[in-house]
């Protein structure tokens, strides 16, 4: 029996090597006014949604509830929040410098209904607790990426 694949593998060739493939992401107008907020005023911005009102943190253009446009109501958020979950990796990330283990948190963002998935740090990963309040510590250099947000970190209250 003659499959399709084999057909494929005997008219490929394989060519040892590397190649570079250099591309750059385009967060689109919505995400691009939300990094640029992050960058140049260092403010968490997020849009509300007209009928249900409903706040999303990183910012979209339709409301996930019920579709509305809603890409220019925009809101400014604080700079404090929740932790609603999390996760503590143990494996290095290229896209992530940090030292193992480093903990990947939800944060609810005061004043918004989505989570924001980021790095929490200044807590042991043994004592991370759900429900726990972090504030938002912005990086010293800007990458123009969320990672203009270095980390969020527990505040005591």
């Amino acid at each position: 029996m003659k499959t399709v694949t084999n057909e494929i593998s005997k008219a490929c060739s394989v060519i040892p090597g590397k190649m570079a493939l250099p591309n750059q992401y385009f967060a689109g107008r919505v995400g691009s006014r939300f990094i640029i907020s992050l960058r140049d005023s260092k403010k968490i911005l997020g849009v509300k949604c007209p009928k249900c009102k409903t706040v999303y943190v990183p910012p979209m253009e339709c409301c996930q509830k019920d579709m509305t446009k809603i890409d220019e109501n925009w809101v400014e958020l604080g700079d404090t929040g929740v932790l609603v979950n999390y996760t503590v990796v143990n494996y290095r990330d290229a896209h992530l410098p940090r030292k193992t283990p480093y903990i990947l948190g939800m944060i609810q963002m005061d004043g918004a209904e989505a989570t924001l998935v980021h790095l929490v740090e200044g807590v042991d990963p043994q004592n991370v607790k759900i429900g726990m309040r972090v504030k938002v510590v912005f990086a010293g250099k800007t990458t123009n990426t969320i990672l203009d947000i270095d980390h969020f970190e527990p505040i005591e209250e």
